[in-house]
């Protein structure tokens, strides 16, 4: 009755990147409320994430207004 009409919500975090690698995996997101880009590493059982850095060690942030 009144759940008929829920508007779906927007997911926080986009990926922008992915790659498989011999042993893991890389991944490129976005989070869509602050545009920080963070990268995701992995293999096995252990997963890494940290923001992604520019060439001068700065936090790379995407204008979020055309996501």
């Amino acid at each position: 009755m009144f759940g008929d009409k829920k508007e779906k919500k927007q997911d926080r975090f986009i990926v922008k990147e992915e790659q498989l690698l011999t042993a893991g995996y890389l991944m490129v997101i976005v989070d869509s409320l602050t545009g920080v880009n963070y990268i995701i590493t992995g293999s096995g059982d252990s997963t890494h994430v940290t923001p992604l850095l520019d060439r001068n060690g700065e936090i790379m942030v995407d204008d979020i207004t055309i996501m």
